[in-house]
C-alpha cells in the first residue's frame, strides 16, 4: 500500500451493519492483512491508542509505520505513569517513529481531583480515577476520528476473549479494529524479536502489563501478566475497552 493512498480520509466509511460482515470476512487474516485494510478505509480518520507499556501496542506501532505516516498515535499520560514509561514514548516518538503524537491528559489537575474527590484520589484509587483520567481523555479525543485501533488480544484476559477484530463502539462512537485479537503472546514476542521492535524497559525488570505507578507491581514468572494491575482488587481493566473494568480473576 502507498503512503498516497494511505494518507487520504474518506467521506465513505463502513455502517456498523457493514462492519459485522466486514468482521467476519477479516476473522482468519494476519494483522499486517487487517491494518492495511484499516489504513485503506479510514486514511486519516483512523487512529492508534498506544500505552507505550506493551508488545502488542508496539508491534502495531512499527507496523503502522511501515505503512504510513498519517495515522495520528493517541496516547493517555494520567499523571501517574512510570518516568521510564514516558521517557521511553518520547525517545520512540522522537527517534525511530514519525507518526504524529497526540498525548491525552485529564481537565483536572491531581490536586483538582483530590480536592473534588477526596485524598483517596492522590494515588489513582479506582475506578474513579480511571474514567477521569483515561476513559474521558479518549472519549473526548476519539470525536475526531472514525475509526480506532488497540493492541488488545483475546488471550489477555477472560473479558477478552470474545474481541472482534472490528466492530461499531457505540460508546465512542467509532469503529474499533482490534489486529491482534485473534494472535497469541508468542506471536508478538517473535514479531518483537524479529524486527527490532523497541519496548518499554520495565518489561525486563519483571513487570508484564504496565500501567499507572501506584496501582502496577511486577509479577513472579508464574503469575499471570496482569497479576500486577490492581493487585489485591478484583479489578483487571480500567475500563477503556470494557465498562466498570472488572471481572473475577479467577474466572476462566
Amino acid at each position: 500500500m502507498s503512503k498516497a493512498l494511505s494518507s487520504a480520509r474518506y467521506d465513505y466509511v463502513p455502517s456498523p451493519e457493514e462492519l459485522e460482515q466486514i468482521n467476519e470476512r477479516l476473522e482468519g487474516a494476519t494483522p499486517q492483512e487487517i491494518i492495511e485494510w484499516a489504513i485503506g478505509t479510514y486514511g486519516e480518520g483512523l487512529a492508534l491508542s498506544a500505552s507505550f507499556g506493551g508488545p502488542e501496542g508496539m508491534s502495531l506501532l512499527d507496523m503502522i509505520s511501515g505503512l504510513t505516516d498519517k495515522v495520528t498515535v493517541l496516547t493517555i499520560d494520567t499523571g501517574f505513569l512510570f518516568r521510564e514509561t514516558v521517557e521511553f514514548r518520547e525517545e520512540v516518538m522522537g527517534g525511530r517513529y514519525k507518526l504524529p503524537l497526540e498525548v491525552l491528559r485529564s481537565e483536572l489537575s491531581i490536586e483538582e481531583q483530590v480536592e473534588r474527590y477526596g485524598e483517596e484520589m492522590r494515588t489513582c484509587t479506582p475506578d474513579l480515577c480511571c474514567q477521569v483520567r483515561k476513559v474521558q481523555p479518549l472519549a473526548k479525543a476519539l470525536k475526531r476520528y472514525d475509526a480506532w485501533m488497540t493492541g488488545i488480544r483475546r488471550g489477555q484476559t477472560p473479558q477478552r476473549a470474545n474481541t472482534p477484530i472490528v466492530a461499531w463502539d457505540e460508546r465512542y462512537g467509532a469503529a474499533k479494529i482490534a489486529p491482534f485479537a485473534a494472535v497469541e503472546e508468542d506471536w508478538v514476542h517473535e514479531y518483537v524479536a524479529e524486527h527490532g521492535v523497541p519496548v518499554n524497559p520495565l518489561l525486563h525488570k519483571g513487570y508484564k502489563s504496565i500501567g499507572c505507578e501506584p496501582q502496577t507491581r511486577p509479577v513472579a514468572p508464574d503469575e499471570d501478566p496482569r497479576a500486577g494491575r490492581w493487585s489485591g482488587l478484583d479489578k483487571t481493566e480500567c475500563g477503556i475497552h470494557f465498562v466498570g473494568g472488572r471481572i473475577s480473576r479467577g474466572n476462566a
